[in-house]
């Protein structure tokens, strides 16, 4: 099971390679849409990747409530 750190590392790549944003920028305050600048069609792919990487399933309504790199992080280490 992956730590918190270990997932925001995994999700931190994940992000780069869909979007090219860099995985510094990548922190659990930021919002996938304000800050990142990422919009639905690339987090679905974020979504996808990111239950193969981590083993886990996030229900397509649970997507919207996973706002910031933190509830993603959160979720995933909950689900995991």
């Amino acid at each position: 099971m992956a730590n918190k750190e270990e997932i925001l590392e995994g999700l931190a790549e994940i992000v780069n390679e869909e979007t090219g944003v860099e995985t510094a920028d990548v922190q659990l305050d930021k919002s996938f849409t304000e800050d990142l600048d990422i919009d639905s069609i690339s987090m679905m792919t974020i979504v996808v990747n990111a239950e193969e990487k981590f083993g886990v399933t996030i229900p397509d309504e649970e997507v919207k409530n996973l706002k910031t790199v933190g509830d993603a992080v959160n979720f995933i280490e909950n689900a995991s």
